[in-house]
């Protein structure tokens, strides 16, 4: 201990303290997240707690004591002599639906969800194996509020353009959407192509339930879902365009479910892959924004429900060279890989058969 850098040492315990209060805030942010308090409060000009908790049909002094965090943390400013608390708009563009599909908030959803697994998690470490997805209680509703933000905002508008298959959904194709979730997307398009015909697949039955739900009160008639196994999807030459929303790296059999997806294909087939934007390698993620969140995520959630099914446990950084391999390997050859600016976590892969 006598040989240790003090300044050193003592820079870590100030990064600590900092991953404590962050860890706080984030809990604190998810919060507002759900009870709308961040919507509330960027209607609002600067406020008492009183007015805020009543705006909000919430108890005061718990909205108070949120509002210590908050104001401490740095998101919401405090007025001493006047008591009224105001959210700066440019935090409210930060944390409110105004930011569209960059709306952090939503994203500190997953903190809470996730350490309700914690000690399964735990359990995993010592001994192995993983935590079923059935563990995780409210995954598919969080997932798909965050989903849902995305979708609306992007999916028509810059989504689609990447493919190069606008006009060819607006004459008629055949497109589907594996590990869907509860239909969003598939229901947009529908909504917006009704010439086209779409399927949705997802393991999940309680997804696929509120996919038929949504479908119904929409009245997309042209949009069906069903509960199937991707990695034994056998519809050869079916569809003219597929899609896979952030789900490819939570498989347990992606090799075999990137083969049924080409095999799915028409010969002048697209399949458009979201996944994450981040490299194989991991000193080429030391820079990257996200990359504790990414790797948190991937231990306590994505790893782990593969592993569970005896499987690949790719995990959510599996990257960019990994993903463009096993599309190759898969027999998508031609590949453009896009971003966007409006999505900083996710590459967009077209993939063609040559």
């Amino acid at each position: 201990m006598a040989d240790l850098n003090q300044a050193k040492k003592d820079a870590f315990a100030g990064k600590m303290v900092g991953i404590l209060n962050g860890a706080a805030l984030a809990l604190m942010t998810s919060i507002g997240r759900q009870t709308g308090l961040f919507e509330v409060m960027a209607t609002l000009p600067p406020s008492s707690s009183e007015e805020i908790a009543k705006a909000a049909r919430l108890d005061e002094r718990y909205v108070r004591e949120w509002l210590g965090a908050m104001v401490t943390g740095g998101v919401v400013d405090f007025d001493s002599h006047k008591r009224t608390y105001v959210l700066p708009p440019e935090h409210a563009a930060v944390v409110t639906n105004a930011a569209g599909a960059r709306n952090m908030a939503r994203f500190t959803q997953f903190i809470p969800m996730l350490a309700e697994v914690e000690t399964d998690i735990i359990e995993s470490f010592r001994n192995g194996g993983g935590v079923s997805y059935a563990k995780y209680r409210r995954f598919q509703a969080v997932m798909a509020e965050t989903s849902r933000l995305r979708f609306d905002h992007l999916l028509l508008e810059k989504m689609v353009p990447l493919t190069g298959m606008s006009e060819a959904l607006e004459q008629g194709i055949e497109v589907l959407d594996i590990g869907c979730g509860q239909g969003h997307a598939v229901n947009l398009l529908a909504r917006a192509f009704p010439r086209s015909r779409f399927s949705g697949y997802d393991l999940s039955e309680e997804a696929v339930a509120a996919a038929h739900a949504e479908a119904r009160a929409l009245g997309t008639a042209n949009a069906r879902f069903a509960t199937r196994d991707v990695a034994t999807l056998n519809e050869p030459h079916r569809y003219d365009l597929v899609t896979a929303f952030d789900v490819i790296h939570d498989q347990a059999r992606p090799h075999d479910v990137l083969r049924e997806v080409a095999r799915a294909l028409t010969p002048n087939g697209t399949f458009l892959m979201v996944d994450i934007r981040a490299s194989s390698e991991l000193h080429e993620n030391l820079g990257h924004p996200f990359a504790p969140f990414l790797y948190g995520i991937s231990t306590m959630h994505c790893m782990t429900v593969s592993l569970a099914l005896k499987g690949a446990g790719l995990g959510t950084v599996w990257g960019e060279q990994k993903a463009l391999a096993m599309l190759r390997e898969a027999g998508l050859t031609r590949v453009a890989v896009h971003r966007l600016p409006e999505d900083p976590l996710n590459n967009y892969y077209v993939a063609r058969r040559e």
